[in-house]
């Protein structure tokens, strides 16, 4: 466990965001089939407030193409203690885990939060560190007409942040595919990402052609510390705290 964990404490509410590889047909055809399936098992789990299953897209998540092989479970617990017990004792998570090639999972404390997610408020804001690696999540319902329009933005911004040299991790997930999206990143520090959004360029400009034309039917956007990881993406282990320490 990271040292941060001690600095922020175990009582804040905790998101947990799990990323599954599956590199086999058959492992795949069962991650899709439990996009059904774990929503029967997910509401009977003591403690939890608030599930998403979620898909993603080819590349690095940001296109409209499914990526088969790449699934996401965001969970929300009223602590951390109770959010890493689950990842381990929980039977749904271990069947997640012993089907994907690699699993990685960010255990988050919400510090920021604005906005709506299927008509619920799901994250508790907390007061923020100073330091620390800052985690960024934005969810939205596009509108069906003008999806498109929505699309032509995304490569543009997805490149735009990869070329970033602070950003730390990126992906694009969702949970209806072109309609409710979820892009996640991480940074070191706020002052990195504060600095990104600010600039102008395709993300500044899809901002504004997003408030201009109210292309999100509903939107969410929710900053976190990143209190602990386990497991590895890539073959290795992305080590977000550890390199950020060091």
């Amino acid at each position: 466990m990271s040292d941060l964990v001690d600095t922020v404490g175990t009582k804040m509410q905790t998101v947990s965001l799990s990323f599954y590889r599956f590199a086999t047909p058959l492992s795949r055809l069962w991650a899709l089939t439990m996009m059904g399936a774990a929503r029967l098992s997910l509401p009977r789990i003591d403690g939890l407030q608030f599930w998403k299953l979620c898909g993603s897209g080819t590349g690095e998540g940001f296109t409209p193409i499914p990526n088969t092989s790449v699934y996401a479970i965001l969970t929300v617990w009223p602590d951390l203690d109770r959010a890493q017990q689950a990842q381990q004792r929980e039977s749904i998570f271990q069947r997640y885990c012993n089907r994907a090639s690699e699993h990685w999972t960010l255990f988050l404390t919400p510090y920021s939060a604005r906005g709506a997610w299927s008509g619920a408020t799901p994250f508790t804001e907390e007061a923020p560190l100073q330091t620390g690696p800052i985690a960024a999540l934005t969810r939205a319902t596009v509108r069906p007409v003008v999806a498109a329009q929505f699309w032509k933005r995304v490569p543009d911004i997805s490149g735009v942040i990869g070329a970033d040299k602070n950003v730390l991790f990126k992906i694009g997930i969702g949970e209806v595919p072109l309609l409710q999206q979820i892009t996640f990143s991480i940074w070191p520090d706020s002052h990195s990402m504060a600095e990104f959004a600010r600039n102008n360029g395709p993300h500044a400009q899809a901002i504004r052609a997003v408030r201009d034309g109210k292309w999100f039917r509903e939107e969410l956007y929710a900053r976190f510390r990143v209190a602990d990881e386990i497991g590895s993406w890539e073959g290795q282990s992305p080590r977000i705290l550890k390199d950020i320490a060091a």
